[in-house]
């Protein structure tokens, strides 16, 4: 995936606190819970759910949530299609990370086995 200058910088400037609330009902509407939402947060990017909240309260851009985080080695084993985009095709990396996040979210609203989810196996 090729994007745009202005795709790029929307992505910078886009706060995590302005999509958590959306990730939150996704999943809750799933029956999911927000500790399995922080358990995908937290195996991603390394954050706990302290951590998460002072981001949100901070109102960090993704660009921000992402230089902070410890990215998960195996998080180039997300792949898939996400928002019309295959993720292993996607070159920018933060909007690469973006949908990283975005994807196991989706996979938790979906049902998905968390220990698939957090390619464990």
């Amino acid at each position: 995936m090729k994007v745009t200058p202005a795709h790029i910088e929307r992505m910078e400037k886009l706060t995590f606190a302005s999509v958590y609330p959306h990730y939150i009902s996704k999943i809750e509407k799933k029956g999911r819970t927000i500790e399995e939402l922080q358990t995908v947060i937290q195996w991603l990017t390394g954050f706990d759910a302290k951590k998460t909240q002072e981001l949100i309260d901070e109102k960090v851009t993704f660009k921000t949530f992402f230089e902070r985080s410890n990215l998960h080695p195996n998080a180039h084993l997300i792949k898939g299609v996400i928002c019309g985009y295959r993720i292993e095709e996607i070159e920018n990396e933060l909007t690469k990370n973006v949908r990283y996040l975005d994807k196991l979210v989706d996979e938790l609203a979906k049902g998905r086995k968390m220990e698939k989810i957090l390619r464990e196996k």
